[in-house]
């Protein structure tokens, strides 16, 4: 039986919030506690770079902030490898033998990849290192020989890229090196939530989201703006809950469902004001979010020992990528001189 391992992680490009949550992190700290798998969490710094190369001060600020959070949530280094990709020299040659199995034109119909082009309005002026990054994520993964990869239903895509990408290594080298991954995916209507302004996605470009680091004042703040019904101006009006941000945080965070069931029903009749509504709301997001405040102050009161546990996930890292890295070497046959 072929050992479970895990690859995932983040590009350090700024706080995460609770979509990250919500969509990925939840999920990695319970396969992480699971025990069934050998988990690989990485800050993709240079993926990062790819779109961000002429402020690479943002990707450095970036790097420990993520780190903090990812500690915070309950990311723990003594059963999780964090990594930066930037300090793994393999995945940089590896992205460079698999780029010679993948032509232009099927990068080129990559959705995801004509997705991101889209949204960043990048134009004709892709940069290349972007438009190549599947290869590099392909990379990434098999590395590690991960055998399970936790994304949103939005990157199959990418998957599917690495996936034909091994297929082709393995069958024009005759060797069975590279592990073809699966995609773990949150539960149906689990993996994403709405901005608090009513947007589709939660976003840090878009300004409407909530940080796991913002504090107690921040938080209430931003509840109190969040969007609601349009057409519920007064507390006797009957509201919508459909599209309502107010109730579908609480539908995700609040775990006494009867209690959300009462007031959705109080709401669609009338009689219940959205200023209540959202100081309900608040003391449950306080609630789910001061523990996860608190221990990343607690562990930003030691920078240095976070780097230092930065330093020792990449080192392990790196025997694990050298490892495969010699394997594709071998199998290519430009291990010259041993």
């Amino acid at each position: 039986m072929v050992k479970k391992i895990i690859l995932t992680g983040d590009r350090p490009t700024g706080k995460l919030h609770i979509g990250h949550y919500v969509g990925s992190l939840k999920n990695r700290v319970e396969l992480q506690n699971s025990g069934e798998y050998e988990t690989f969490i990485m800050i993709a710094d240079i993926q990062a770079l790819t779109d961000n190369a002429r402020d690479p001060e943002k990707i450095r600020r970036s790097l420990i902030q993520v780190a903090l959070d990812y500690l915070a949530v309950g990311i723990d280094p003594e059963k999780s490898t964090i990594l930066v990709q930037s300090q793994i020299p393999a995945l940089s040659e590896l992205t460079e033998h698999y780029a010679n199995l993948v032509t232009v034109s099927r990068l080129n119909r990559n959705p995801t990849v004509k997705t991101e082009i889209k949204q960043k309005k990048f134009g004709q002026s892709v940069p290349v290192g972007f438009a190549m990054y599947p290869i590099s994520q392909a990379a990434d993964i098999t590395a590690f020989k991960a055998t399970t990869v936790p994304v949103g239903d939005d990157q199959e895509p990418m998957l599917e890229q690495t996936r034909e990408i091994v297929r082709s290594f393995n069958s024009i080298y005759k060797q069975n090196i590279l592990v073809e991954p699966e995609g773990y995916f949150p539960p149906k209507g689990m993996g994403r939530i709405p901005g608090l302004d009513g947007n589709a996605k939660m976003s840090k470009s878009l300004g409407n989201a909530i940080y796991l680091s913002d504090d107690a004042d921040t938080i209430k703040s931003k509840i109190m703006s969040m969007y609601t019904d349009p057409d519920h101006v007064h507390v006797e009006d009957p509201g919508k809950v459909e599209g309502n941000t107010v109730f579908t945080y609480l539908d995700i965070f609040d775990h006494d469902k009867a209690k959300v069931a009462d007031l959705k029903a109080q709401y669609q009749h009338g009689g219940l004001g959205d200023v209540k509504i959202k100081l309900y709301l608040n003391d449950v997001m306080q609630a789910f979010l001061q523990p996860i405040r608190d221990r990343y102050n607690q562990y930003a009161k030691d920078i240095p020992s976070v780097y230092e546990i930065l330093k020792k996930g990449s080192a392990h890292a790196n025997e694990v990528a050298n490892q495969t890295l010699k394997e594709v070497r071998d199998a290519i046959g430009i291990n010259y001189f041993g």
